[in-house]
């Protein structure tokens, strides 16, 4: 029997903004419905939201030691002085090197970057990084999506007469390192409009703000939007905001000027269509992901920063090799994860799950704590061993702050970080007993049933004749979706199906539905829902939540439903 999931339905909006926001730019009420429980409620706030213009994007320089960075990087190039570009390894970090290196290679003859490796170095400022810059007479560090934390490194890296530039996203600690400047929009201290952009989105400020103050033209900077748009996806931050229209030139540059890294992953993920968050999220992030967790993100880095096509193919190809052993390791741990959790009475019973295997690849583990949380909704912790310590990757349910419960377990830790859904830790192989228990009973006091069931968040209840190319036309236009704009989620009730559901591949349900009048049909797929199929045969009337995707087969383009749940009415 299929896991019950609590259906979140929007709260209907005052009728009057629906009715002239749907007048103003004729679009359906459903839509407009939508739009307004968004925020969006005049025709200006719509034209901005449909048309993101690069105007909206704020001055880089309201942001905390902006011009102390700019004019430190200035001195350098200036001086010809060797700068190192160090970024983290995951996509984030690795588009943020590849954005900073390929800028920056335009200006600065004795230019470096490093990438930390993902099992010897482990995550942020590595002292070896440190003395990678000292060897190459680097005068200068500028780390990317990494460092807001890294107090004694860069106490180190001043030893060794080297300057930080940190550019971050991540939550601070109460005290910051003593870089010589600290560029994160969540400083308290720091008054930049937007605090929610990606570690690149960071690094790209940055360069806007070289490019203002140097006097060079600004598409110089807004070349690179295509890397900035695949960390904002592959990162999960707010599509809102300055997100959004750095988000949506980027996808403009990937669909019609690609970088030749870029187009040789579309082309190795057969992608052809139009690209859109969703893409970079599931086919092109993963990919470069791949890079640092089976091998070294320095891959990464070569592709997004090859100049010739060919080039670009053959090392797409052997990220895509990468890529396929990542999911391999994917499958085989997460089958191992659950039997753990399915065999064990007290993990079945918990409020979290925190397991460790010394045998489990370190690259995966982030992806396998998710696919746990598909299976048993709670926040999750898995753990491996690397270099004599136990090191895990969390990941939390809705509405449940991660962050702060791991630090509530600090006494356990030997160092930890990252946000309210996601974190990473490492810990003494020893303390894990007591760090398990001590996080299940944080989570224990803290959440509440209603955050441990999954729920499906729906914007509008919808008829299927509603469902027009014109309708799809529209909706599709409020991409690049994600977090804070996500893609619309809508229900239908009274329905029934037209012959036998199929299963594809042992797990996928792929069906045709209708409406009560029986005259509008329309088909759906729901992937890893095989299970509901004897449910819907045995029912005479179900309704189901669903996004409305664009399906291409042999050259002919139709609506379809990807389903998010089904209950029975």
């Amino acid at each position: 029997m299929p896991k019950q999931k609590k259906w979140i339905i929007e709260p209907e909006p005052q009728s009057p903004k629906v009715d002239e926001l749907s007048q103003s730019i004729n679009i359906n009420p459903v839509l407009s419905k939508i739009l307004v429980n968004r925020g969006i409620t005049s025709f200006e706030e719509a034209k901005s939201y449909f048309r993101p213009s690069i105007e909206d994007c704020h001055d880089p320089f309201l942001m905390q030691d902006m011009s102390i960075a700019v004019n430190r990087l200035i001195k350098a190039i200036d001086n010809n002085e060797p700068i190192l570009v160090y970024g983290d390894y995951d996509v984030d970090g690795s588009t943020s090197v590849a954005m900073m290196y390929s800028f920056l290679k335009n200006y600065c003859k004795n230019l470096f970057y490093y990438i930390p490796d993902r099992y010897l170095e482990g995550y942020g400022i590595s002292i070896k990084g440190i003395d990678y810059a000292k060897e190459n007479n680097c005068g200068l560090i500028i780390s990317l999506d990494c460092g807001i934390k890294a107090l004694d490194q860069v106490n180190y890296a001043n030893s060794k007469d080297i300057d930080f530039i940190i550019c971050d996203h991540h939550n601070p600690g109460e005290t910051l390192p003593e870089a010589i400047a600290v560029l994160d929009p969540k400083r308290k201290d720091c008054s930049y409009p937007f605090k929610e952009l990606s570690g690149c989105g960071v690094g790209f400020k940055l360069i806007q703000a070289f490019c203002i103050q140097k006097e060079i033209p600004e598409h110089h900077a807004f070349e690179l939007l295509d890397l900035v748009a695949i960390s904002i996806a592959a990162d999960i931050v707010a599509v809102t905001g300055e997100n959004r229209t750095l988000a949506f030139y980027g996808l403009e540059k990937i669909n019609f000027n690609p970088r030749p890294g870029i187009k040789a992953l579309l082309q190795a993920s057969g992608l052809k269509d139009k690209i859109t968050i969703s893409n970079l999220v599931f086919q092109l992030g993963p990919r470069i992901n791949a890079a640092g967790r089976i091998d070294h993100a320095h891959l990464a880095v070569r592709l997004l920063t090859a100049i010739h096509e060919d080039e670009a193919l053959i090392i797409a190809e052997n990220v895509t090799t990468k890529n396929n052993t990542r999911k391999d390791f994917d499958q085989n741990i997460t089958a191992e994860a659950l039997s753990t959790i399915e065999e064990n009475e007290n993990l079945l019973s918990a409020k979290s799950t925190v397991l460790f295997n010394k045998n489990w690849h370190k690259g995966v583990i982030g992806i396998v704590a998710s696919r746990c949380i598909e299976h048993h909704y709670r926040p999750t912790i898995i753990m491996t061993e690397s270099n004599g310590k136990a090191t895990g990757s969390a990941r939390s349910v809705e509405g449940f702050d991660l962050y702060s419960a791991i630090e509530s377990c600090k006494e356990h830790l030997e160092q930890f970080g990252g946000h309210k859904h996601a974190a990473g830790l490492t810990l003494s192989i020893d303390q894990i007993p007591n760090f398990a228990a001590a996080f299940e009973a944080i989570v224990q006091k803290h959440i509440t049933e209603e955050q441990l069931i999954p729920k499906v968040n729906i914007d509008s209840y919808i008829e299927l004749d509603q469902i027009t190319d014109k309708f799809y036309s529209i909706l599709s236009q409020m991409d690049p979706f994600g977090p804070g704009n996500m893609q619309p989620v809508f229900a239908a009730k009274n329905l029934s199906i037209v012959g036998e559901p199929l299963i594809l591949k042992e797990k996928h349900l792929k069906l045709t539905i209708k409406d009560k009048s029986g005259k509008n049909k329309i088909t759906a797929i729901g992937f890893g829902m095989a299970e509901y199929k004897a449910l819907i045969m045995n029912s005479n009337t179900f309704e189901i939540a669903f996004t409305i995707q664009e399906n291409h087969f042999n050259g002919v383009k139709s609506l379809q439903l990807y389903l998010k749940d089904i209950r029975i009415e």
